[in-house]
């Protein structure tokens, strides 16, 4: 088979597309004929060997890539057989999705619901799960104004479609004239650029007066702060990330002086009681039924260091996906 792997770390390049033996499943596992394979922008940070919060460099050569979907083509040692040409869609942790088979855990597989492809089920599994967990930690209703952060990429599309439906007002702010005309087209009432600097002014303006009652922050940094600040009393902050390369600066005077919250919104603040597992399923769901639409960005599996080229460059819309 082909993977894509990873020898020394360092720019985009250094993934290779290399021909590789094929996997077999141990006991409890199955082989999947990938399909689909999902890219996450912390990859392209731990490619160059930098950690990202618990998140350490990989040890090397590594295929990366933790999500994949495709068809069961074997099962393991007393595994049951049942998997057996099911398409699935699963969450196989830190390495080997860049390739066209995959090892996965039997406990770790979704079924892929009959009105789902590919690309879709891989680009909702983790990004919609976290979607999911963040929401309801948010707890969006009709009188919100929800300001979300980089709203033309995987997440934050997805924040936008999630506040609209709950009926909030909702202001998207996106980096360059193409994705804001992106996040207008997913039905924000606001969009706006934040690479440009009069970018709150112009949210104060179209709002008329109403103030920001929630920011979903997965920038950080300098525009995250500014988001910060468009806040209004009794405001909620909630935090999934970081792209700027730093988190948004919060102090306790924010806090008390005017009465905000701010809440690291992944981890155990985001699991029901049926963990993880449940919000993938719940992901799935939604997508199957037309609620959930993630955008995509398709590269072949060959292309898997254009494809980190352009999330790096800001360049990619939504969920990065390599297809065969």
């Amino acid at each position: 088979m082909h993977a894509v792997r990873l020898h020394a770390f360092g720019p985009a390049e250094n993934l290779t597309y290399e021909e590789v033996p094929d996997p077999d499943p141990a006991e409890g596992q199955v082989r999947i004929d990938v399909r689909s394979s999902g890219v996450h922008f912390i990859e392209t940070r731990l490619r160059r060997g930098i950690a990202v919060g618990p998140h350490r460099p990989p040890a090397l050569p590594i295929v990366p890539g933790g999500e994949v979907a495709g068809v069961v083509d074997a099962v393991g040692p007393g595994a049951d057989t049942g998997w057996l040409g099911r398409r699935v869609v699963a969450k196989l942790g830190a390495e080997g999705g860049y390739a066209e088979q995959a090892i996965a855990d039997i406990g770790a597989l979704h079924p892929i619901p009959d009105r789902l492809d590919f690309d879709t089920a891989v680009a909702v599994l983790t990004t919609g799960a976290t979607a999911q967990g963040v929401l309801g930690v948010a707890r969006l209703t009709s009188r919100d104004v929800v300001l979300v952060m980089s709203a033309a990429g995987g997440l934050g599309s997805l924040f936008v479609q999630a506040a609209r439906a709950a009926g909030a007002v909702v202001v998207g702010a996106a980096g360059g004239p193409a994705k804001v005309e992106r996040v207008r087209a997913l039905g924000a009432d606001v969009a706006v650029d934040y690479r440009e600097d009069d970018w709150p002014v112009r949210v104060r303006e179209a709002l008329g007066g109403r103030e920001v009652t929630v920011v979903l922050d997965g920038v950080g940094g300098t525009s995250g702060r500014r988001a910060l600040e468009l806040l209004g009393p009794g405001g909620r902050f909630l935090l999934h990330g970081w792209a700027s390369g730093e988190p948004t600066e919060i102090h306790t005077r924010d806090l008390v002086e005017r009465q905000l919250t701010a809440t690291w919104a992944i981890g155990p603040n985001s699991l029901p009681a049926g963990g993880w597992h449940e919000l993938a399923a719940r992901a799935l769901s939604e997508a199957s039924e037309g609620r959930l639409i993630p955008p995509i960005t398709r590269f072949p599996l060959s292309g898997a260091a254009a494809a980190h080229a352009a999330l790096e460059s800001r360049e990619a819309e939504g969920k990065v996906v390599l297809t065969r």
